[in-house]
């Protein structure tokens, strides 16, 4: 097969160990920067050109797609589906995961368990938002922030309500929800490829931060989901209709709750914390679909 992994730095450890993991299966594997890619539409003949050559004669694709050009490589994804070649995940789909508060209304919509959270359209009734989750401590969430970044703790209704009128001033849009206490500062990562739960880690946040992101120096160790956690991260895979899927899940009195969905997880804390090649389970995937 030629597979084509959608990636803008070749040097990541994902994009590596799919390259490696493909390889190894006998397969051609080219790493393609979706941001140099251009788009030919054209009736019944839809075309990418990428270093002055059309890509063809491509099997499937393996988006990893950054948040920052999330348009335009959905873009490119949209324009390899329209060519008739697999994709291990939809245009469509990561669009969809991309979009925290579409995200969130997907998952309450399907039953899932979600922390209490609220969004407003620049609401100056900011004591009321406060409220609706429980009050502080609570938490802020840019909807574009990633990897932890844009995400505020707060610790009193005041300044909550402070940091609220801020952001609202700035004309950025956040979401708040309430802080979870005895989830303590970690997290789970349940990594699900095909319908099936591959890898699960817990990550722990460094001493005296709330957020466990790996890239903020937080701590990964194997874990073994409950039924009840496994039962969420498939549904929540399912729902937001992604072959592969991160699905971080917090641990609470009543039951395991849903933050986030993401559809381009990194697979060197997974790998590192499970000892799983998850990275030719994701080629498995992908041969058994084209």
């Amino acid at each position: 097969m030629k597979i084509v992994i959608l990636s803008a730095n070749p040097n990541l450890y994902s994009t590596n160990r799919l390259v490696e993991a493909g390889e190894e299966r006998k397969h051609q594997v080219i790493v393609v920067d979706h941001s140099r890619c251009n788009l030919i539409i054209e009736k019944k003949m839809p075309a990418i050109q990428y270093r002055h050559e059309l890509l063809t004669d491509v099997d499937a694709v393996i988006p990893r797609i950054g948040a920052s050009v999330t348009f335009f490589g959905t873009a490119v994804v949209r324009q390899f589906e329209m060519m008739k070649v697999f994709t291990a995940v939809e245009s469509q789909a990561l669009m969809r995961s991309r979009d925290k508060l579409r995200s969130l209304q997907v998952l309450s919509r399907a039953g899932l368990g979600l922390p209490k959270t609220v969004f407003t359209n620049y609401s100056k009734y900011v004591a009321d938002v406060v409220e609706s989750v429980g009050g502080a401590p609570l938490i802020i969430k840019l909807l574009e922030g990633t990897q932890g970044l844009g995400v505020v703790m707060v610790e009193t209704n005041n300044a909550a309500e402070s940091v609220l009128e801020a952001f609202n001033g700035l004309k950025a849009r956040v979401i708040v929800q309430e802080f979870i206490k005895e989830a303590k500062g970690a997290d789970l990562r349940a990594f699900v490829v095909d319908g099936v739960v591959v890898g699960a880690m817990k990550r722990q946040g460094k001493e005296g931060e709330f957020r466990s992101n790996l890239h903020r120096g937080g701590s990964a160790e194997i874990i073994e989901l409950s039924e009840d956690e496994e039962n969420a991260a498939l549904k929540a895979a399912k729902v937001m209709g992604l072959g592969v899927a991160g699905v971080d899940m917090l641990q609470s009195a009543r039951g395991p709750l849903i933050l986030e969905v993401n559809s381009s997880p990194g697979l060197e804390g997974i790998e590192k914390a499970t000892g799983e090649n998850i990275a030719k389970k994701i080629i498995n995937y992908v041969e058994r679909n084209v």
